[in-house]
């Protein structure tokens, strides 16, 4: 099944102002969510806005909340999010970012007591398109084992690099565990097994079934020890910078809210993208290792997700497109 971008947006426009949304907040956080799955990432679009109405119903998502400035050093920002909607926040942060870009060559805002950002890459994009380079980082609940350990300790904890281009910008969009529990759940619901190993069975057995990973909760890091190195660091990175909670704290509420996030830009420009071409070209000169494999740069398959479903309409789990319209 697919749907327009327009009917999408729409339909989840419509179920925020029942939730008593204002007009402005409703279309943005509405706007980001259909991109989403216009974009490909379903697994931050369409199949996560129940989960956010739920969060927004148990009042871990202050609706009415305005995001404030709390401090300042520089070029670098603190901002209290006061658990506004993460996407409404992190849309204003990366902004703010942008300008102090523009007027110092390099701005930070860090953010505290923020909520789920959605799609990482969302701001990554913002920032190319606004010519500068950009990267933002969140911390999470825990959920995923640290290596050598089998309880979750660490969060997935996503970074984001954008690098402005114009021939389509360069946009690394990863969590730290080797399939986010978005993907996770996409796999699921399409009754499909992982290409590679993504975590551990209840045995504790290499698994590439995606609803055995999500009920154990013992996701594998990237890089293994690197992985779990990166998420630590990240955690200590977003709730040093902006004084706000860590993966140790969210995690004893239960419920993934009032995150730690960053948001940090450089003007690019006077970037040589040439520079970025040459690298791109010989990356992909490599010949293809199997009869389906491709070599892209980082937000390609993006790109291609976009004009696809620009064109096609937006594919849409039925159950869940059900689901939405009924809320």
């Amino acid at each position: 099944m697919r749907v327009s971008f327009e009917e999408l947006k729409a339909q989840l426009k419509k179920v925020l102002l029942k939730l008593e949304f204002s007009e402005d907040r409703a279309e943005l956080c509405a706007h980001i969510f259909a991109e989403n799955s216009r974009d490909g990432v379903y697994s931050h679009g369409l199949n996560r806005f129940p989960a956010f109405v739920q969060l927004v119903k148990d009042g871990k998502v202050n609706i009415q909340a305005t995001p404030e400035k709390v401090g300042a050093n520089g070029a670098t920002e603190q901002w209290d999010g006061h658990l506004a909607p993460g996407m409404y926040t992190a849309s204003l942060a990366m902004q703010r970012a942008i300008a102090l870009a523009k007027k110092h060559g390099l701005g930070c805002v860090a953010v505290k007591n923020t909520n789920h950002w959605m799609r990482g890459g969302t701001y990554g994009w913002l920032a190319a398109s606004a010519g500068c380079i950009g990267v933002c980082a969140t911390n999470s609940i825990a959920n995923m084992p640290p290596w050598g350990g089998k309880e979750p300790r660490l969060g997935n904890n996503p970074l984001v690099i954008a690098v402005p281009r114009k021939e389509g910008h360069v946009v690394l969009d990863m969590a730290m565990s080797q399939f986010s529990y978005g993907k996770l759940q996409e796999y699921d619901l399409e009754g499909k097994e992982l290409p590679v190993v993504g975590g551990y069975d209840e045995n504790g057995q290499p698994s590439t079934d995606p609803a055995k990973i999500r009920e154990t909760e013992r996701v594998v890091p990237i890089g293994f020890w690197k992985g779990s190195g990166l998420s630590l660091m990240l955690d200590v990175l977003v709730a040093s910078l902006s004084g706000g909670r860590t993966v140790a704290e969210i995690t004893a509420d239960g419920k993934e809210a009032g995150v730690s996030q960053f948001f940090l830009c450089i003007d690019a420009a006077n970037l040589d993208e040439a520079i970025s071409e040459r690298i791109i070209k010989y990356t992909k000169s490599s010949k293809a290792s199997g009869e389906n494999g491709e070599v892209r740069y980082p937000g390609e398959g993006t790109l291609a997700s976009r004009l696809e479903n620009e064109k096609e309409g937006i594919p849409v789990n039925e159950e869940i497109w059900q689901q939405v319209v009924n809320l």
